[in-house]
């Protein structure tokens, strides 16, 4: 599966075709009976099957574009490098090193290299966003208690 390296923010044309092409193609899903709906394509006339939950996602796309999201579409079992899961966390390649052999994310090594799932990735900036978000509170609790933090 081919996945998208370069994540970009959707044009203005493209957010207001999106946004044109969500509203059509929610109130259609919402119609649909069978888990696989043929759709039609207008320019060459070919009739397609394709699953109602691949529609959906389609429509999940056009939603975040419609609203000027950048996306990227990641196979979930996606292996990664460490310089890209570095780059996915925002941290050095040699500090994320230092987190795998911590054993806060998982890893697998194949020959010399050693490789992470995307979601083990996904997962841990996730939990550091929760940290970082807890850790400004607490910051701003405690300058409140000490009185240098007008709320």
């Amino acid at each position: 599966m081919e996945t998208y390296n370069n994540i970009n923010k959707p044009s203005k044309d493209e957010q207001r075709l999106a946004i044109e092409s969500y509203d059509a193609l929610a109130s259609v899903i919402e119609q649909l009976k069978s888990e696989n709906p043929e759709i039609e394509i207008e320019e060459t006339q070919e009739r397609i099957k394709v699953p109602l939950s691949a529609l959906k996602f389609l429509g999940e796309i056009l939603k975040a574009m419609s609203q000027g999201k950048p996306f990227s579409l990641v196979p979930v079992a996606t292996e990664v490098t460490t310089q890209k899961a570095a780059e996915i966390i925002g941290c050095s390649r040699p500090h994320l090193v230092k987190l795998l052999e911590e054993g806060q994310i998982e890893y697998t090594k194949v020959g010399k290299h050693r490789r992470v799932k995307f979601e083990d990735v996904m997962m841990y900036k996730k939990k550091m966003k929760r940290t970082q978000k807890q850790n400004i509170i607490d910051i701003m609790k405690s300058d409140e208690e000490l009185g240098i933090y007008d709320s």
